[in-house]
């Protein structure tokens, strides 16, 4: 460690609009200072009242992301470890409900000795407290802590809150960053500083001052709005960086650290300021940036739309892992978006032109019939597949309806009055369905899983033993095993003890691999997922 002098703060906040770009500010800023050899724990903290991100609905609010420990958490906690390539867990993540319910609960155990207990001091104390958490388990030198929201809302005023007051018992150790936005509108073809000097106030009016200001904009920033911002924010001009919109997410670290970003923040943090080596970052950059031949993916899925509008978070790490295989395989993806209500409509001509076809994660009865259409393309002409958890699901379903002639066959989340259900509820997440227990219960986290020897799995992993991470109530039926596999289909991977099939593959295919877990959550841009890796060489080659 170069920490010598106990662990530092950084808030992060942001400001205009949502969705600003705190997550890649965060992620790149964590990278950066871990690339200078200081021991980094990123923290977000979500306003809502829900207690994880897992009963939220993906088009809404995007991803849920599940670290190994089984939290079911934010997106940007994917940024986080793709862009830093560790595991992180539910120390890293909280809520305004996982909050107000610890807080309830000491009361209730009479852990505050029978004082008053009020939003103010007890809600951020105990944010502070989780806070110092993840800078324990992980042996920090430096927590960056991620606010969402936007300031000026209601709702993440407590976190700002427990900013404000660690930054005055602390102030040697605590910084804060905000994130703002500067607008070119199109009527006018200027950049606007206003909105950023408005939302300073705003972070003003909650008693924090930011220490560094970081301007997301389309464009690069000039140097006279970088003026306006240091008077009317009461800033130096060289605490102001630019952030513009770059081509991909991964060049964002080069950017900021191109204007020594993690200099500044050591300087301010009174910490030592070391080399960085970022060499395999701007190698990775150099190879993004580099003209390839593009590989057409079709990801079919349901949760694309929402209104007028497509949702790509909803798959965030999924897309990512595409991208990683592909940059690893010297190819650009081109990823198409396939929503499966539309094939169950109009067939599935439109996967002709596609080299590969993915099926992410899903739940419920909508457009699974065109998500089986799919599959059964992709099998049927020699399509390269990878089925992920819910796509592993249907894949069965397909196989055992089409080839090993179960015509009724189904899925129980599906059809629960199917006579051959080859997809079940397992019977203690049975029970919980009966009891509406929904959250935070389903079979979450990592687990191991063995392979079969010379299956297409086990070559792609170079092993025989894989951790991987789960989020489903579903298992695959194991009274059908033994039929199924006499038609061909293949259990490349089960539970230690062989209860549960967790990969399935075909026999005779090139690559069709449906996997029980989620492989996407453990993708790296400098480490790509073995069989995203594998999926994407069998693509080039179709």
């Amino acid at each position: 460690m170069v920490n010598k002098a106990g662990t530092k703060y950084i808030f992060i906040s942001g400001g205009v609009l949502s969705g600003v770009g705190k997550g890649i500010t965060t992620a790149s800023l964590a990278l950066i200072l871990k690339s200078k050899g200081f021991t980094v724990s990123p923290f977000k903290c979500d306003p809502y009242i829900n207690v994880d991100a897992g009963t939220m609905n993906p088009t809404e609010h995007g991803e849920v992301f599940v670290t190994d420990d089984g939290a079911e958490t934010d997106q940007d906690l994917g940024h986080y470890e793709r862009f830093l390539d560790i595991d992180l867990s539910g120390a890293n993540f909280t809520t305004t409900g996982q909050i107000y319910q610890t807080v309830i609960q000491k009361e209730r155990n009479l852990d505050y000795k029978g004082k008053c207990v009020e939003v103010v001091p007890h809600i951020p104390e105990e944010i502070i407290r989780r806070i110092k958490i993840a800078g324990e388990k992980n042996n920090a030198d430096i927590v960056l802590v991620e606010i969402g929201g936007t300031v000026g809302e209601y709702q993440n005023i407590l976190f700002l809150e427990a900013a404000r007051i660690l930054k005055f018992r602390q102030p040697q150790d605590v910084i804060h960053i905000h994130v703002g936005y500067l607008p070119t509108p199109n009527s006018l073809g200027e950049m606007k500083s206003k909105p950023v000097q408005q939302s300073v106030r705003l972070l003003n009016s909650a008693g924090i001052q930011p220490d560094i200001l970081v301007c997301r904009s389309d464009e690069f920033m000039d140097e006279k709005r970088r003026e306006k911002l240091a008077l009317f924010c009461n800033m130096n001009q060289a605490d102001i960086f630019r952030n513009p919109d770059v081509d991909s997410i991964y060049e964002v670290p080069l950017v900021l650290e191109k204007q020594q970003i993690g200099q500044k923040v050591l300087e301010k943090l009174k910490f030592r300021v070391g080399k960085k080596d970022l060499s395999a970052w701007e190698s990775l950059v150099a190879t993004i940036k580099k003209p390839k031949k593009e590989l057409p993916i079709a990801v079919v899925g349901k949760y694309f739309t929402t209104g007028d509008f497509s949702l790509e978070d909803s798959y965030i790490s999924v897309i990512e892992a595409i991208k990683h295989a592909c940059w690893a395989n010297v190819v650009n993806s081109r990823i198409v978006w396939v929503d499966s209500e539309k094939i169950e409509k109009e067939g599935t001509g439109a996967l002709k032109k596609f080299k590969g076809v993915v099926v992410p994660g899903g739940f419920g009865s909508r457009g699974v019939e065109g998500i089986i259409k799919a599959i059964q393309f992709a099998r049927e002409n020699k399509v390269p597949y990878l089925g992920l958890c819910f796509g592993m699901q249907l894949a069965t379903v397909e196989f055992a309806r089409n080839v090993a002639e179960l015509k009724d066959a189904n899925t129980t989340e599906i059809n629960s009055d199917a006579y051959n259900k080859v997809i079940h509820v397992m019977p203690e997440q049975e029970k919980l369905l009966i009891g509406k227990e929904y959250g935070g219960t389903m079979r979450l986290g990592a687990f191991p899983c063995k392979l079969v020897n010379g299956t297409t799995a086990q070559k792609a992993y170079g092993r025989n033993e894989i951790y991987e991470r789960h989020r489903h109530r579903y298992e695959f039926n194991s009274q059908f095993r033994d039929k199924l596999e006499k038609s061909g289909f293949i259990v490349s991977g089960t539970s230690l003890n062989g209860r549960l099939v967790e990969i399935i593959e075909i026999k005779g295919h090139p690559f069709f691999v449906g996997t029980q877990f989620h492989p996407e959550f453990k993708s790296r841009p400098l480490r790509p997922h073995p069989l995203f890796s594998a999926f994407i060489k069998k693509s080039c080659l179709a």
